[in-house]
C-alpha cells in the first residue's frame, strides 16, 4: 500500500487566488476589502487567511475554479503605454490595446511608459512571481538609442555593477553595438530590473536615452512581433523553461557566477527562441522602424541609422549579415 499524501501546505487566500488568475494580490486585497470574497457563504475579512484550497471560496456569488495551467503571451509593447490595470489619471494603458479575447493576464514585471518592447503576460501570479524575483536571474536584454559620448570600456566598467545616488545596481553586460557622430545604439543585458535602472545607469553615464526596447526576457524574444502584437508561448516550451529554472544553477551559486563571469567575458549564443512570431515585413526592422527614417525625438543631432556595427573585442566591423539591423 501506497504511504499517504503529504498534507498540503496552507497558503494566504490572497496567494492562491492570484496563482488562480482571479486578479492581483494587491486587486484581491481591495475585493476583500469589498467584502466580495467568501468561503462558504461567508466574507473573508482578511487577505491573510490561510487555506489549502479554494475549495469553497466564491468571488462575486461565482465557486472559484482550481488553477488551470499557467500560460505565457508575448506583447510587444508601444511607446506611450502605462504596464498598469487602470490610470487615476486616464492615460492608456496596455489593457487598452489588449485583445479582447485575452483570458485575465497579468504584466511580468514593468517597462516604463516611453520603454517599448517585450513585455511578458501571464494567468499565473506564481509564474509571474519566479520571473521577477532577482534571485531567480532571469535575463533582461536591452537595446537603447543613445546620444553622447561613451566608449566600449567605459560599458565594460558596468559589469562590476554600479552605485547611482545610494543605489546599487548589479552587474550589466553592455555592448557598444553601432555609432554615427555620437549616435549610438547600445545592447544591454542584466538581472535585475530594477525602476528605470537601464536608463539611469545610461544617463550616469552622459548619455542621453532617446529610445529604449527591451528585445528579450530570458529565453523569449521580441523577434518580429509587430508594435501590438500579442501571442502565446507554447505550452511544453514553457514547461521545459520552468524546469530549467528549477534544476540550473542559482544565480548565488558558484556555478551560477562562472556562468556569468564567462558570459560577461566571451559572450554566448542567444537563447533559443520559443514563441513563434510572423514573418519579417521588408520594409521594417524587427521592432517596427523604418530604415534610415529619422526620429523626431533626435532633431538635427545626427542620423538615425549608424555605420557598421563596431565589434566587443578589437574595433573591428562584424562580417556582413551577423550584426543586427539598425533601429
Amino acid at each position: 500500500m501506497s504511504p499517504p499524501a503529504p498534507p498540503r501546505e496552507s497558503q494566504r487566500i490572497a496567494k492562491l487566488l492570484a496563482r488562480a488568475g482571479i486578479a492581483s494580490r494587491r486587486e484581491i486585497e481591495r475585493m476583500i476589502a469589498d467584502r466580495r470574497i467568501a468561503i462558504d457563504g461567508k466574507a473573508v475579512e482578511t487577505p491573510a487567511t490561510l487555506l489549502t484550497s479554494l475549495h469553497g471560496v466564491t468571488v462575486d456569488g461565482k465557486p472559484v475554479k482550481a488553477p488551470a495551467p499557467a500560460r505565457l503571451f508575448r506583447f510587444h509593447k508601444p511607446a506611450g503605454q502605462l504596464t498598469t490595470e487602470r490610470d487615476p489619471k486616464g492615460r492608456p494603458t496596455i489593457y487598452d490595446r489588449l485583445p479582447r479575447d485575452l483570458p485575465r493576464v497579468m504584466p511580468v514585471g514593468r517597462l516604463d511608459m516611453n520603454t517599448e518592447g517585450l513585455l511578458l503576460l501571464t494567468t499565473d501570479g506564481g509564474l509571474k512571481r519566479q520571473l521577477e524575483l532577482p534571485a531567480s536571474g532571469v535575463e533582461r536584454t536591452y537595446r537603447a538609442r543613445t546620444f553622447g559620448d561613451v566608449s566600449q570600456d567605459q560599458l565594460e566598467t558596468l559589469i562590476e555593477g554600479i552605485e547611482i545616488e545610494g543605489i546599487r545596481y548589479g552587474p550589466i553586460d553592455a555592448n557598444l553595438e553601432r555609432r554615427t557622430g555620437r549616435n549610438q545604439w547600445i545592447e544591454l543585458k542584466l538581472r535585475e530590473g530594477k525602476n528605470r535602472e537601464v536608463r539611469r545607469v545610461l544617463e550616469h553615464l552622459g548619455l542621453q536615452v532617446s529610445r529604449l526596447i527591451r528585445t528579450a526576457y530570458g529565453p523569449f524574444h521580441l523577434e518580429d512581433l509587430p508594435a501590438g502584437g500579442v501571442d502565446e508561448v507554447r505550452q511544453h516550451d514553457l514547461v521545459a523553461f520552468r524546469k530549467s529554472m528549477t534544476d540550473g544553477p542559482k544565480p548565488g551559486s558558484a556555478a551560477g557566477s562562472t556562468m556569468r563571469a564567462r558570459t560577461a567575458l566571451t559572450g554566448r549564443p542567444p537563447a533559443e527562441r520559443t514563441a513563434r512570431a510572423p514573418a519579417k515585413r521588408p520594409s521594417a526592422d524587427r521592432h517596427g522602424a523604418k530604415p534610415g527614417r529619422k526620429s523626431r525625438s533626435e532633431g538635427d543631432r545626427g542620423p538615425n541609422d549608424a555605420s557598421a556595427p563596431v565589434s566587443r573585442r578589437g574595433g573591428r566591423p562584424r562580417p556582413s549579415g551577423r550584426g543586427r539591423s539598425p533601429k
